[in-house]
């Protein structure tokens, strides 16, 4: 069994983690995996900012954070880089890595570096909610299932800062209602990712 917490809800409750593995046919058709399958790809400015300028900076902007993004927000182990630079990244589904049945944390970041991308720092976060604000609306209500990540929203893979499962993992962001929100979300190795779940990485610069 494991345990995923859904944010926006502040539910938890376990979850099976039996799956079937299939090769990378589906349907009796070759799947398409990344980088041969559609994506999003942006360029993002990251840093420039102190930690409390970005906090204030975020606090202006009128972002929302639930408690796991504030407590991952003001965690002592969370640092920021005071010098701008860019980053590449590109948004997929957890089945573009090649999982029609979905994967946990560990398969999915596996995968992604046998395909050449990366995972993002953590500060990301904060900068791409700061900077997508015509992020596509989710449905105000709970998951369609639970233990799923909420509709619309978009979880960024990054380092890890803390291996206790009751620390986030990491940010996701989300606009519901017209509010943009930056939440945290915890989840052990054992959790089951949909394969529909959107995911950000960074990409190789020289694939």
């Amino acid at each position: 069994m494991s345990l995923i917490e859904i944010i926006s809800t502040g539910s938890v409750a376990p979850f099976c983690s039996k799956r079937h593995y299939s090769n990378r046919m589906l349907g009796g058709e070759q799947m398409r995996i990344y980088p041969d399958c559609s994506v999003i790809k942006k360029t993002i400015e990251v840093g420039g900012l102190s930690k409390a300028e970005l906090i204030q900076r975020l606090q202006q902007s009128s972002i929302s954070l639930n408690q796991y993004g504030e407590k991952l927000l003001y965690d002592d182990r969370f640092t920021t880089s005071e010098i701008k630079y860019s980053l590449e990244i590109v948004e997929l589904l957890v089945r573009d890595l090649g999982f029609p049945n979905g994967a946990t944390l560990p398969e999915i970041y596996k995968q992604a570096n046998e395909l050449r991308l990366q995972l993002c720092p953590p500060e990301l976060g904060p900068y791409l909610r700061l900077e997508y604000v015509d992020q596509v609306e989710g449905n105000s209500g709970n998951p369609s299932q639970k233990n799923e990540a909420p509709s619309g929203s978009i979880t960024i893979a990054s380092e890890i800062i803390s291996d206790e499962d009751s620390f986030p993992k990491g940010f996701y962001v989300r606009k519901v209602d017209g509010v943009l929100w930056l939440r945290g979300y915890v989840a052990d190795n054992l959790h089951v990712w949909n394969p529909d779940t959107r995911f950000i990485f960074k990409t190789d610069n020289d694939y």
